[in-house]
């Protein structure tokens, strides 16, 4: 069998502004799947999801370093170029833009795009920045790309509220569509940090999953105490012992602001834990999170 091509890659702003031109003026339906790389099947999923959407699907790969509150992440960051884009090309993207630092940040750059208040809490409360650079660096991508469609992961929750709030504000004019999480077979959310996970607290990380499960079943059998799911969920992350909960919060899904003492309608429940080894200290740290949509009124 024929090995799948590799898709083309460009590499500058301009290249791909001419190719969404050629595109349009050809009546094609573009698509965009930002990612930061270290593809997964959940990236793959969105890769799926965009064709469904479109006519050519276009990926992003950049690591951006804006949106990187501590420089020992970043640096930790898994980049595998060649695998990315040999996973690209099976899975059907057409093109890759692979942009370097300097080619969305030239020298002197001091512009920012900032969505305020859904921006602001959950890992916007423990990562100062974070969606700041997540924002530019998006807004940066939509007007290289020019798509009709963007396609995000709802594992980020948070991300894709803020997103979806930044392209209505600014009128790009381009749908962003939410996929599902995809779960590796314990049901842990897939993730690029996955793999930096110490043996110990990737097992652990299943508790995650295991403390939306037991919301969920709470909220489906008639608990509607805000505070008593909170108090459940913070039990079972108390048993990972790697692991040290950034927060655990019922939010609106809509406008992220703290849900009431008694649901009465669709929640969110989002969760972050950062795990550490085994050895302690704070070298190797990994932040995982995880959300599920509690509706203690579903259809019946």
């Amino acid at each position: 069998m024929e090995p799948m091509p590799f898709p083309r890659v460009i590499r500058t702003v301009g290249e791909l502004q001419d190719e969404s031109d050629h595109c349009r003026a050809q009546g094609l339906r573009v698509a965009l799947v930002p990612t930061m790389g270290a593809l997964h099947e959940g990236h793959l999923s969105l890769v799926r999801e965009a064709r469904a959407r479109a006519d050519v699907v276009w990926m992003s790969i950049f690591v951006n370093p804006t949106q990187f509150n501590d420089p020992n992440d970043f640096e930790a960051y898994p980049v595998n170029f060649d695998r990315d884009l040999a996973l690209a090309g099976e899975n059907g993207v057409d093109v890759v833009f692979a942009p370097g630092v300097e080619e969305l940040y030239p020298q002197g750059a001091q512009t920012w795009v900032e969505v305020e208040g859904l921006s602001e809490s959950l890992c916007g409360a423990s990562r100062p920045g974070h969606f700041r650079g997540v924002t530019t660096v998006v807004s940066k991508l939509f007007l290289a790309a020019r798509p009709h469609v963007a396609v995000f992961g709802a594992k980020d929750f948070q991300q894709l509220a803020v997103i979806r709030a930044m392209e209505r504000d600014l009128g790009f004019g381009i749908e962003v569509v939410g996929a599902p999480t995809v779960r590796e077979a314990d049901g842990v959310a897939m993730s690029s940090r996955n793999v930096r996970l110490h043996p110990e607290a990737r097992i652990q990380a299943r508790g995650l999953v295991k403390a939306l499960d037991a919301a969920e079943r709470a909220v489906l059998g008639g608990e509607l105490s805000r505070d008593r799911l909170i108090s459940e969920v913070e039990t079972i992350l108390r048993e990972m012992p790697l692991g040290e909960t950034d927060y655990a919060e019922l939010r609106d899904p809509i406008s992220l602001a703290l849900a009431p003492e008694f649901l009465s309608g669709p929640t969110l429940l989002a969760l972050a834990v950062q795990f550490r080894r085994p050895e302690g200290g704070d070298e190797g740290l990994v932040r995982l999170i995880d959300n599920r949509l509690l509706d203690p009124t579903p259809t019946r």
